[in-house]
């Protein structure tokens, strides 16, 4: 047996020796059950709350019967699955139907949906899905709580200068992974108590390219987005976001007051207007854009900013992100998940309505940065983009 054993071996060698070694990507799928079993966890459904599911025809449809399940098994009603339209839409398909047809249905769904508890918004539904806005107009009133489970489908992974984003099944592992494995009570108190400090303190600001930026919140509503979804915490909310509850979740949000906002946002390299911009500084005085230079592309930045309602052109929101499960990687860096990462910063520019601010106009702009340090009243929150209290 030992004779015709060795001869294959040295013959499975001498291939292996002459043949190109060809990568194979990682393997990755998806825990379903255990997606689910999150989802509907987070939202703490009582006997006899009713939940409605909304999503895209042919994205996570796999999901769908796991999550109707554990909704039933929480002792839950399961309203099932409405469907947003698939797009792009047909080029013969008419504006002068789809607009009439989509405020129609939303006055609809308004009144079909009054008294749903809870919906989760699966990837691809957006707000101008006329469910999807007839939803948010029952959370203006004070109605039900979603979850927002956006995934990749709604712009949600940013690259970095000169960096690509990594492959898809990267970014869903990443996703997955903080979705299961946060620790979602102690993201809850860390942002506790970065809101408590905030109060009445003055926050800054800077970066090395020069960024210097100071604000305070006073009494303005701060949304964490602990991934808490429960009607306890969700009748607490004081504005929109407080009813939408972000999954993975990691990160808080608030619109400062507007009078003291002062100082420069220097940008790494961006694109306004569809245009690259190099070294771009924009001035805020009280909340208000007041200049514009950069060291090339300055006009891509000016024509951005001249097409916007002059409302809009003000300083909209600082958001800090807290889950050390969404991080940026220091090993081929991008940016998961809307900035949501422990110590990634958002200076937003525009209508921060939302927010409970006093800016309007619709236009909003999210500017991300990695390497900002961020102190309340001289407290060193986060150190070159790396959260350092914990």
């Amino acid at each position: 047996m030992s004779r015709s054993i060795l001869p294959m071996v040295a013959l499975t060698l001498t291939i292996a020796a002459s043949t190109p070694v060809v990568a194979q990507p990682p393997q990755f799928s998806f825990d379903w059950p255990a997606v689910a079993a999150r989802l509907v966890g987070q939202l703490d459904l009582a006997p006899g709350e009713s939940v409605l599911l909304v999503a895209r025809p042919g994205l996570f449809d796999a999901l769908i019967p796991h999550i109707r399940y554990a909704v039933m098994e929480a002792g839950a009603i399961d309203l099932g699955v409405i469907d947003v339209v698939e797009e792009p839409w047909p080029a013969a398909w008419r504006g002068d139907v789809l607009t009439p047809g989509v405020d129609r249905a939303r006055a609809v769904y308004r009144e079909m949906l009054a008294g749903v508890d809870a919906s989760i918004m699966l990837p691809g539904a957006r707000p101008d899905h006329p469910v999807y806005a007839a939803l948010q107009d029952l959370l203006r009133e004070g109605q039900g709580r979603t979850i927002h489970f956006h995934w990749v489908e709604n712009g949600s992974a940013f690259p970095l200068p000169g960096q690509p984003l990594p492959p898809g099944h990267v970014i869903d592992a990443a996703y997955q992974r903080a979705l299961l494995d946060t620790d979602y009570e102690a993201l809850a108190a860390l942002q506790q108590r970065f809101e408590q400090a905030m109060r009445g303190a003055e926050i800054r600001v800077t970066s090395p390219l020069g960024t210097d930026l100071r604000f305070r919140i006073g009494d303005r509503p701060v949304n964490r987005q602990d991934g808490d979804a429960s009607a306890a915490r969700t009748d607490q909310g004081m504005i929109l976001i407080d009813r939408e509850i972000e999954l993975p979740a990691g990160a808080i949000r608030v619109a400062p007051i507007e009078s003291s906002v002062d100082g420069v946002i220097v940008f790494p390299l961006s694109q306004w207007d569809g245009r690259p911009v190099d070294g771009l500084t924009i001035t805020i005085e009280a909340g208000r854009v007041v200049g514009v230079s950069a060291v090339r592309g300055q006009a891509a930045a000016e024509a951005e900013l001249a097409g916007v309602p002059v409302e809009a052109r003000a300083f909209r929101e600082f958001a800090l992100g807290f889950n050390p499960l969404l991080a940026v990687p220091e090993r081929v860096p991008w940016i998961p998940y809307y900035g949501y990462g422990a110590g990634v910063v958002r200076l937003s520019l525009g209508d921060n309505s939302e927010l409970g601010g006093e800016i309007d106009g619709g236009y909003v702009r999210w500017n991300f940065f990695t390497d900002t340090t961020v102190t309340v009243d001289g407290e060193v929150w986060v150190d070159g983009g790396r959260l350092v209290v914990s």
